[in-house]
């Protein structure tokens, strides 16, 4: 979410210091090994693995029409297929569930995919609001141009802000401002204006803002009640370091921002693309992030994300080697082979690789 580091400082509140992380000391991991360093040049290409970078964000909604509507509605992106699946051996064991049925709509950002799953036994599963404090993929996140603001679009189309005011928050005055929103089941989204006027040169200006698209996807955010776990984790699976991390305590603007008095927080970073596309793991202190209760269903309402790779095979033994929990072996689904697993905290996520490697909803044409 924040895209400048924030250290704990007890400063008073309305002065607002931004200090820059150089080299963060290891924490460690429960085994109380050093578990990670961060990086602040590290990305996805450094990865010895064939991961090439975030394909989609899924998210299984209970009624698909009004949900596709409302996302349509605030962010102009493109349909590109809307297909209803049933009686398909192959998505049984995709989703590690007989006699599956599911609609699924997929929209296009300039950047990756959006895909809304509307499964048949979910329909009378009662939607619960997700708490910005976790645990799990508490949201994504939706940027824009501030001159063309996705947070006017989005509470224009409906969505129900939970940062206060009637505007965004500028936390670090700085040229970018955040609000979270709830879309019409509950669940979380966040909102960031880009000021390029301010920013000058920043590189997070992709092309296709001159081209007329003016909002894209930026991240996978997962709240969790032990970053320094979650972040050894993803490091060994991913196979490179996290870029930031920081401390976050004793900020009003933070407070607006989530809607929580006195707000205290920890976040890693991973940069998943050159620009446009981040890992970001927090860890509420205050209030205290819950636990998480075993792994969620990989068909239940919310939200997941997929990681294409290079060779699906390959990486599917080799995070199996290391612990990942995978539903089946790979699949073949009309233009992708995947598999679906739940991380160590319970979160859904899946390997993607495309049958055609040109094909254009695979990441290198994805990002434009």
């Amino acid at each position: 979410m924040f895209n400048t580091i924030v250290l704990k400082n007890n400063t008073a509140r309305k002065g607002f210091p931004v200090y820059l992380l150089g080299t963060l000391i290891s924490t460690l991991c429960v085994s109380l090994s050093l578990a990670y360093e961060i990086d602040s040049d590290a990305n996805i290409h450094d990865s010895t693995a064939s991961l090439l970078g975030i394909n989609h964000i899924g998210l299984s909604v209970q009624d698909l029409d009004a949900t596709l509507d409302f996302y349509l509605t605030a962010t102009n992106f493109k349909l590109v297929k809307r297909e209803v699946v049933a009686n398909n051996n192959d998505a049984d064991r995709l989703f590690g569930r007989k006699g599956v049925a599911y609609e699924r709509a997929v929209l296009e950002a300039p950047n990756m995919l959006f895909e809304l799953t509307e499964f048949s036994h979910n329909r009378e599963t009662p939607m619960r609001v997700m708490p910005v404090y976790g645990p799990g993929m508490t949201h994504t996140c939706f940027q824009s141009p501030a001159h063309l603001s996705g947070y006017d679009k989005f509470k224009q189309a409906g969505a129900r802000m939970l940062s206060r005011g009637d505007e965004p928050v500028d936390l670090l005055g700085q040229g970018v401002t955040y609000a979270y929103a709830y879309d019409p089941e509950g669940n979380m989204l966040e909102l960031e204006q880009l000021d390029f006027s301010v920013l000058g040169g920043d590189p997070r200006k992709p092309e296709w803002v001159d081209a007329g698209l003016d909002m894209w996807m930026t991240q996978v955010a997962l709240v969790t009640h032990d970053i320094e776990r979650l972040t050894t984790y993803y490091s060994k699976i991913f196979g490179f370091n996290p870029y930031r991390a920081a401390d976050i305590s004793n900020r009003l603007p933070f407070d607006d921002a989530t809607d929580i008095d006195d707000v205290s927080l920890k976040v890693v970073f991973f940069r998943m693309a050159q620009r446009t596309k981040s890992m970001e793991f927090w860890q509420y202190v205050n209030p205290v992030t819950p636990q998480t209760q075993g792994d969620r269903d990989i068909t239940a309402l919310g939200y997941s994300y997929s990681i294409e790779v290079g060779d699906i095979q390959a990486e599917y033994a080799r995070m199996t080697d290391l612990g990942v929990k995978f539903v089946s072996e790979p699949v073949l689904i009309v233009d992708f082979w995947q598999v679906y697993a739940n991380d160590i905290d319970g979160n859904v996520f899946a390997l993607r690789q495309a049958v055609d490697p040109n094909s254009p909803w695979s990441v290198p044409n994805l990002e434009l």
